[in-house]
């Protein structure tokens, strides 16, 4: 994404924010982690990741002042937007209202099941999801959608560039939250948010992350907590190798754990960061066919 000092200047995005601000007597709300986006470039980023059409169903979190809500509405055939802030919500009920195929819902999206979501607005089936996440519900908001009984095709979503690409991370770099979404999907960076394309600006960079949400997960697995109840044992101690943080983390000795990991193909000394998706798939089932362990 490429950018110079000017363009971080748009007069239209930063104007209009300033003015929906004073008209309804709002402020962003640092306890809600609100930065409304005023980066038309970033707009379009986002937009051509999701790859709209006027069949798909969106589901946003966190819509701001609804720059984002309005380039949804205006390729999707629905939108729902979910926005937790009481006068935030209120404020875009009004502002949205000519455009009939959103519906503002003032909720806290992680009480709420995707699926009750789309029943209750009136849509069915597929969706995406694309939204400016608050960087405090980053990671259970994505956890939410991705362990729901009707999981998106796609998320498309800013986060904080850090966790982006923790998320994105390959083997070597690995942690428990890039095993936890890749599970379930492809994420891929698709581009780069400078702070200032925020008001107010945040102190951090952020990143434009699609996932793909694979039909089934990426590995068969028999029982998904006890699957991550191994991988969380691995991460206990991220820094210590395989053998002892597992044998901590489970509350095994490290006798017990030794042919597990030998049965599994995978080397003691590694550490959990080293490992893929698979190697950790062939250590649970190790471990299960060996009784389960104790997590």
């Amino acid at each position: 994404m490429p950018r110079g000092r000017g363009h971080l200047e748009t007069p239209s995005l930063l104007t209009e924010t300033r003015q929906l601000l004073r008209r309804y007597g709002l402020h962003a709300r640092k306890k809600l982690g609100q930065h409304f986006l005023i980066d038309r470039e970033v707009l379009e980023t986002v937009m051509g990741a999701a790859g709209l059409t006027s069949g798909d169903i969106v589901i946003e979190v966190g819509p701001g002042l609804g720059v984002l809500t309005r380039e949804l509405a205006g390729q999707a055939g629905r939108v729902i937007t979910v926005e937790l802030d009481d006068r935030l919500a209120a404020a875009l009920k009004e502002a949205l209202s000519s455009l009939h195929n959103v519906t503002v819902v003032n909720e806290d999206i992680l009480k709420l099941d995707p699926a009750v979501l789309l029943k209750e607005s009136g849509s069915q089936g597929k969706y995406k999801v694309v939204a400016n996440l608050p960087y405090y519900i980053t990671s259970p908001v994505m956890r939410h959608f991705l362990e729901a009984s009707v999981r998106p095709q796609t998320m498309v979503v800013m986060v904080q560039r850090e966790v982006a690409e923790a998320i994105a991370a390959q083997p070597g770099r690995m942690s428990l939250l890039s095993v936890s979404v890749q599970f379930y999907g492809q994420p891929t960076i698709v581009g780069h948010v400078p702070a200032e394309s925020f008001y107010p600006v945040p102190e951090v960079d952020s990143a434009v992350l699609k996932i793909d949400i694979y039909p089934e997960p990426k590995v068969m697995i028999g029982d998904v907590d006890d699957f991550f109840g191994v991988v969380r044992a691995g991460f206990s101690a991220a820094r210590k190798q395989l053998l002892n943080s597992l044998a901590q983390g489970l509350g095994l000795s490290r006798d017990e754990v030794l042919p597990l990991l030998a049965k599994a193909g995978i080397e003691s000394r590694r550490r959990a960061e080293t490992l893929s998706l698979e190697e950790w798939a062939g250590l649970w089932e190790a471990f299960t066919e060996a009784g389960g362990a104790k997590c």
